[in-house]
């Protein structure tokens, strides 16, 4: 085994995580972030409430950190949470949609503990192969590899796509003997970004297909599953949002019950970002409508991270079940 850059940053990779998350019949959260306030409040909300947590990282958001302030950022997250919050609750750095095995592979070199090889959109036969690639390369160091079976719609960074595929059960035995994923990622009808499903006023969101997951369970019992593009899209900070002169209408998102159902299955581990970057975006405006001569941006986001922790604590408690569980 290979030296293991991430365990000097204190971060852990998700084979144990995962275990207890399936035992334990909760799913960890992953929470996408772009800076650090994001960081302040995952981190925060995740200690107070006790809860294990994935930090999330997509390619775009990399790029936007800078790769290597990014390493120190998640080291600098790690000494945080042990002496100042004094807590000790696991925490792993994730790659988010790689698309490439150059991707995976600097990720792994830079400190991830674990990585997505999002090879979807792929035929069949070419998923596996790059799936496979980015596991025998990041197994080498022990960071864990998550793979996808089937396309999610809407819009979420670099990636796209216009329909649903939904993940096909009789494919999954063959795909995770063939990759030697540790999570496989699966599409059940929840969907990226803001505008995850086209409702009418009165209208309810469609059910997630749990009879798909049953089914997946059935041919990989105890393998742990992943849901993207699992954000609940929180009404009351799309209403802020458009209040205070936004323009967001008929965004709406996964109901939380149809997630805390998801979390007591084989689902071990939920994604959420659209729901972060409307907290945020939520209270920024509010602040500028209320406070127009306000420019110190510690100001308003300073107030945006503690939105933010509060939505994460409520999430981690009556959504994923994590709480309390670190």
């Amino acid at each position: 085994m290979a030296k293991r850059l991430y365990e000097e940053l204190g971060l852990v990779n998700t084979r144990e995580m995962f275990k207890k998350a399936m035992a334990g019949k909760y799913a960890i959260p992953a929470y996408n972030f772009n800076n650090m306030e994001q960081l302040q409040a995952i981190i925060g909300g995740c200690a107070e409430s006790k809860s294990p947590v994935i930090l999330q990282v997509s390619s775009g958001a990399r790029k936007y950190a800078n790769q290597t302030l990014l390493q120190w950022m998640a080291k600098g997250a790690v000494e945080m949470c042990r002496k100042d919050l004094k807590s000790n609750i696991p925490i792993c750095l994730h790659l988010d949609h790689g698309d490439t095995f150059e991707l995976c592979k600097s990720c792994v070199d830079h400190g991830f503990s674990s990585v997505m090889i999002d090879a979807s959109h792929l035929p069949y036969e070419g998923n596996i192969a790059l799936t496979k690639q980015v596991v025998e390369y990041a197994h080498q160091f022990d960071v864990t590899v998550e793979g996808e079976l089937g396309v999610l719609a809407g819009i979420e960074d670099e990636v796209k796509a216009e329909k649903h595929t939904y993940t096909d059960p009789a494919q999954v035995e063959d795909f995770v003997k063939k990759t030697g994923v540790d999570s496989l990622a699966i599409s059940i009808g929840t969907s990226h970004g803001a505008y995850k499903f086209k409702v009418k006023p009165g209208e309810s969101v469609p059910p997630l297909r749990f009879d798909i997951l049953e089914e997946v369970e059935k041919r990989l019992p105890g393998f742990p599953i992943v849901l993207h593009g699992a954000s609940s899209v929180l009404q009351e900070y799309v209403a802020m949002i458009n209040k205070f002169g936004g323009k967001m209408d008929n965004a709406v998102g996964i109901p939380e019950e149809q997630l805390r159902k998801a979390a007591k299955s084989a689902v071990c581990k939920i994604n959420i970002d659209s729901d972060g970057r409307l907290v945020v975006t939520a209270i920024i405006r509010k602040v500028f409508a209320e406070q127009p001569s306000e420019f110190d941006p510690r100001k308003y986001l300073g107030p945006a991270r503690e939105e933010l922790k509060k939505v994460i604590i409520a999430k981690n408690t009556n959504v994923l079940g994590s709480a309390g569980k670190a």
